[in-house]
């Protein structure tokens, strides 16, 4: 009777192992799908700025300035830079910006302006391995991600003019996500909070927070990686 009920015992989670064999060859590991990338790295950038409404400031001046340096074989967050930056013209955030970003005057008020910010960036670049330490020259190949055209393309042109600083040549071409998710999906999306509904990924933070909105741009790419999706430059400041 012992022996009987040992069998059983047996039987039972050889089955189990059986069915675990099972579900894991439907599901093989995604990560097996990721196709080599063109570069070493990517760098998820998404600046916040003034605003207002109806009527726009002029100028617009960066406040929040993220970057998430992303591992391209894997897709992995490896490091961040994130700051935030006083404004040197309208020195009073709006409410409506305040809404929006969810950024307040204290967040801002005893942080460095823009060029200091700027200069440490590239720092950061140095620091992390991927450029001289000239400041200039790549030392991997990456290049940077963006949601829409509006964060390299306007709003850092526009920055460097107001100040009279040089954009590196690193910064003058970039990935729109939104133009890899249409050519990939065939189809153009509204927003960032459209991506993450139509590729059922949960939203983290908060939208309009610069950082949080990396963060979901990491996580459509990674979404995207997996199905094959090898991500090339759209855009230029040309």
């Amino acid at each position: 009777m012992i022996s009987s009920i040992k069998l059983l015992k047996t039987i039972r989670l050889f089955g189990h192992s059986l069915r675990s064999v099972s579900r894991t060859a439907r599901h093989p590991n995604r990560m097996a799908n990721i196709k080599p990338q063109n570069c070493d790295f990517f760098l998820v950038l998404d600046f916040e700025a003034t605003c207002n409404e109806p009527k726009q400031m002029d100028p617009m001046e960066i406040i929040e300035f993220p970057v998430i340096k992303v591992n391209a074989q894997n897709f992995t967050a490896e490091q961040t830079f994130h700051r935030y930056v006083r404004p040197k013209v309208h020195t009073n955030l709006t409410p409506f910006c305040t809404k929006l970003t969810g950024i307040m005057d204290h967040m801002v008020a005893n942080e460095p302006t823009f060029d200091v910010v700027f200069a440490d960036f590239q720092q950061w670049l140095h620091s992390v391995g991927l450029i001289c330490d000239d400041l200039h020259r790549p030392l991997k190949k990456f290049t940077f991600v963006t949601c829409g055209e509006w964060d390299l393309q306007l709003m850092l042109p526009s920055q460097c003019q107001l100040l009279n600083l040089r954009i590196p040549l690193y910064l003058r071409t970039w990935v729109n996500i939104k133009k890899s998710y249409a050519n990939h999906y065939k189809q153009w999306p509204k927003s960032l909070s459209y991506m993450l509904d139509e590729l059922k990924i949960k939203p983290l933070g908060r939208l309009h927070s610069g950082i949080d909105d990396c963060q979901n741009i990491v996580a459509i790419m990674k979404t995207m990686a997996n199905e094959g999706v090898v991500f090339k430059n759209t855009s230029s400041e040309w």
